[in-house]
């Protein structure tokens, strides 16, 4: 039960906003630094700091996923993907928060088929 709160959605504070805009930047400058080819696997290793990091600071988000995948990739660990994936979840997070809730939905009652017979008591 103590790996749900990862999935929940956090109230985003400008702490936790800047603490992961700090992680994609310096994450991406490293990996830039390395290089296409990397350092003994020091790419990877970021890149799962990085996730765990920002999903901790931001709460999971399915973009998270295809940006962990994409920075695997020898050459694209170039761009700097995390920086562009915080942007984009931190974008989407406060847009839902400032959306109003939906309301409830009515309550249509089932339609009865054409040759249906309704059951009525007998008197």
């Amino acid at each position: 039960m103590r790996t749900l709160h990862w999935f929940g959605v956090p109230v985003l504070t400008k702490r936790r906003i800047w603490f992961a805009f700090t992680v994609a930047t310096v994450t991406d400058a490293l990996q830039i630094g390395f290089g296409p080819v990397g350092w003994l696997f020091m790419d990877q290793i970021l890149d799962v700091i990085a996730m765990v990091l920002t999903s901790a600071a931001l709460g999971f988000h399915l973009l998270l996923l295809p940006t962990f995948v994409i920075e695997m990739l020898p050459v694209t660990d170039l761009l700097p993907t995390w920086i562009a994936c915080v942007a984009t979840v931190v974008m989407l997070r406060k847009k839902a928060a400032a959306m109003p809730p939906l309301p409830p939905a009515p309550h249509i009652p089932p339609q009865l088929e054409p040759n249906s017979r309704v059951d009525t008591p007998e008197e």
